[in-house]
C-alpha cells in the first residue's frame, strides 16, 4: 500500500500539479519533484520536497510516480526516453499519469512498464485549478486493478471521486467522454449569457434563476460569473482543451462515430486560438461571441481589456 510516508516522484508542477503536490506533502508523503521550469517547483522545495533535475531522477527510489504534463508528446518524452521514468524507476514502483493523453499511449506505457517490472495507471483528472486547489478532483483510472488498490489512498488525497474504469486506456477514454460533455456545455453557457444580454436582462439576476434548475452545471456555476467579471485567467488553458478535443474527435472517428456538437465546439475553440486566446482559460470562449459582434473586445491574452 502506498500511504503516508511513502516516497512519491512528482513530475509537472504547473497550474494544477503544484496544488496537487502540496496536498501530498500535507498528507505526509515524501516528494521528489521535477518541472520543466524549475521556479514553478520552488515553493514545494521550500516545504521539503527534493528537487530533481530530470523526470528520471524524480522517479529514482520512489514508491510511486505521478506525472501531469502538457501534451501526449510530453508524456511520451518523460516516460519512454532513455533515462526517463520507466528506465529509472525501481522495480515494483507504480507509475500514474494524470495528464489527459491518448488511450493508445496509455496502453503503450502500460506494456513498457510491465516489461520493466513496473505497473502503470492512466488517471486523468477533472476539476481544473479549483478542484486541484481544494482537493476535489475527479480521478478516472485505467490499468492494473491491484496497482489501483495500492495507490487508491494516495489518489483520494487529491479528490474524493476516484473510480477504477478498467484496463489500460480506460481512464483516458473516460476523460474523453468528460471533455465532450464540457465542450458542449461551455458553448451552451456562453450562448445563454449572450442571449440574456441581448434580451436586456441582468445576466447575474438571470443566473440566480437558472443555475438552481435543470440548466444548472459546474460550468454554469463556476465559469459564468467569471465571464461576466471579465476574469479569463486560466485554470484550464484553451490550448490544452483544444488538444483534448482533437484526441476525442480522433478516437470517435476511429470508431465511426459522428459527434457534431464536439465538432462545432472544436471549430470555435480553434478560432479562439487563432485570435490569440491560447493562454486564457476555456471560459474565454465567451470573448469569441463578443468579438464577433463588438470589435473593441480583446481576446489576445496579453491585452489588458476584456
Amino acid at each position: 500500500m502506498v500511504g503516508p510516508g511513502s516516497v512519491i516522484g512528482f513530475v509537472g508542477t504547473g497550474v494544477m500539479g503544484a496544488a496537487m503536490a502540496g496536498h501530498l506533502l500535507d498528507a505526509g508523503y515524501s516528494l521528489r519533484v521535477h518541472n520543466r521550469t524549475a521556479s514553478r517547483a520552488a515553493a514545494l522545495v521550500e516545504r521539503g520536497a527534493v528537487w530533481c533535475p530530470t523526470p528520471g531522477q524524480a522517479a529514482m527510489g520512489a514508491d510511486a510516480v505521478i506525472t501531469i504534463v502538457g501534451y501526449p508528446a510530453d508524456v511520451e518524452d518523460v516516460y519512454l526516453q532513455p533515462g526517463g521514468i520507466i528506465d529509472s524507476a525501481r522495480s515494483g514502483a507504480i507509475l500514474i499519469d494524470m495528464t489527459t493523453s491518448t488511450p493508445s499511449l496509455a496502453m503503450r506505457i502500460a506494456r513498457e512498464a510491465l516489461e520493466h517490472d513496473l505497473s502503470a495507471l492512466d488517471a486523468p483528472v477533472s476539476g481544473g485549478d479549483v478542484g486541484a486547489r481544494n482537493a476535489k478532483l475527479t480521478i478516472m483510472v485505467g490499468g492494473d486493478r491491484e496497482a489501483f488498490v495500492a495507490v487508491e489512498p494516495l489518489l483520494r488525497v487529491l479528490g474524493p471521486n476516484v473510480v477504477f474504469q478498467g484496463a489500460p486506456g480506460a481512464g483516458q477514454h473516460t476523460k474523453m467522454a468528460n471533455q465532450i460533455a464540457i465542450a458542449n456545455t461551455i458553448v451552451g453557457v456562453c450562448e445563454s449569457l449572450v442571449y440574456a444580454e441581448a434580451a436586456g436582462l441582468d445576466p447575474r439576476l438571470m443566473l440566480r434563476s437558472i443555475e438552481a434548475g435543470s440548466a444548472g452545471s459546474w460550468q454554469l456555476a463556476n465559469y459564468a460569473p467569471r465571464m461576466l467579471e471579465g476574469d479569463f485567467a486560466p485554470g484550464f488553458y484553451v490550448k490544452h482543451f483544444i488538444k483534448d478535443m482533437r484526441i476525442a474527435k480522433a478516437e470517435a472517428e476511429l470508431r465511426g462515430i459522428i459527434l457534431p456538437g464536439l465538432g462545432l465546439a472544436l471549430e470555435m475553440f480553434e478560432e479562439l486560438s487563432r485570435r490569440g486566446g491560447d493562454d486564457r482559460g476555456i471560459h474565454a470562449l465567451y470573448l469569441l461571441y463578443k468579438a464577433r459582434s463588438v470589435p473593441s473586445y480583446y481576446i489576445d491574452s496579453d491585452a489588458t481589456s476584456a
